[in-house]
């Protein structure tokens, strides 16, 4: 929204208002809901749609087709893992690559489906605009407005010090997409009417979990001690990589890039007075304030 309207383009927003509605008091705002409530919609035209909150195909479905002789251009988040197993081939896995089914047909289970549902989404919106989709599919997103804390426990993690447990080892990859950059790329995509399916990661080059954890340290002026478990004895334990983020297992080879090629966390001494649950409170309290907990700093946009 901010790198739109910071572009010059006039936006329009369709939602249900029920979070956040203060946010962008100058535009305009339109209510109703995807499960069949989308009569604000009609009778009105836009160049290109952004729709960021499709996980059921009946929903995409609906406003794909009703947007369809309305609309120029539509783009969807679709998922980085919509292939069988989520398994990356050693040799990578190319887009013609088999994908993965919903084993409960007509299940609108996003919980249990999350993949195959988001998979039958980006069909729906290609169906609907076979020559004019987009399909964006960004990993795991940090950034301002991340409700999780998946990346701001680092940070905290390290800067509230004693022995500190880190996943895998320190030459692991970790990859992700940063909020902002994942906007003004589909911003761009618009501008330049590019269409086609895309696997948004990085960031460029290599960055490895040790790396991150000695920015971390840096910045924080805080040197716990690190203790590496293997992530097989992680998975044994019912800890699930996502829950780790941005540490993710070595597979395949990489996905795409982003367009920030540096990090940096910026801590907050105010909210370094982490819990007993190490931080994990104080960042999920800090919601999208996240100046104040950590946030990723801006490298110049790769051109």
């Amino acid at each position: 929204m901010e790198y739109a309207i910071k572009r010059g383009h006039k936006v329009t927003l369709f939602n249900r208002g029920k979070t956040h509605p203060e946010l962008f008091p100058d535009v305009e705002k339109l209510r109703g809901d995807r499960d069949g409530k989308l009569d604000a919609l009609k009778g009105k035209t836009w160049d290109a749609v952004i729709d960021n909150s499709g996980y059921v195909p009946r929903h995409v479905r609906d406003s794909a087709q009703l947007l369809s002789m309305t609309a120029g251009r539509y783009s969807t988040a679709g998922i980085y893992e919509p292939f069988v197993d989520g398994s990356w081939p050693k040799d990578g896995l190319g887009e013609d690559g088999p994908k993965t089914e919903l084993p409960e047909p007509g299940s609108e289970e996003v919980r249990k489906y999350y993949g195959p549902l988001k998979w039958l989404c980006e069909q729906e919106v290609t169906t609907a605009f076979p020559k004019t989709a987009t399909v964006v599919r960004p990993g795991l997103i940090p950034g301002p407005g991340d409700p999780t804390d998946r990346f701001t426990y680092w940070p905290i993690r390290v800067a509230k010090g004693g022995e500190m447990l880190a996943p895998g080892s320190p030459s692991d990859p970790i990859l992700y997409i940063d909020a902002r950059d994942l906007g003004s790329f589909c911003v761009h995509l618009f501008e330049d009417r590019i269409t086609g399916t895309y696997n948004l990661l990085g960031p460029k080059g290599t960055l490895t979990m040790g790396e991150l954890l000695d920015s971390c340290r840096k910045v924080t002026k805080s040197s716990p001690p690190l203790t590496w478990v293997p992530g097989s004895f992680l998975e044994a334990q019912g800890v699930h990589h996502f829950g780790l983020f941005p540490w993710l297992d070595p597979k395949g080879k990489g996905w795409g890039e982003t367009v920030r090629d540096t990090v940096e966390m910026v801590p907050d001494p105010a909210g370094r007075a982490a819990g007993e649950d190490g931080g994990r409170a104080s960042a999920r309290s800090g919601g999208e304030d996240s100046d104040g907990v950590a946030r990723q700093a801006v490298a110049d946009p790769v051109k």
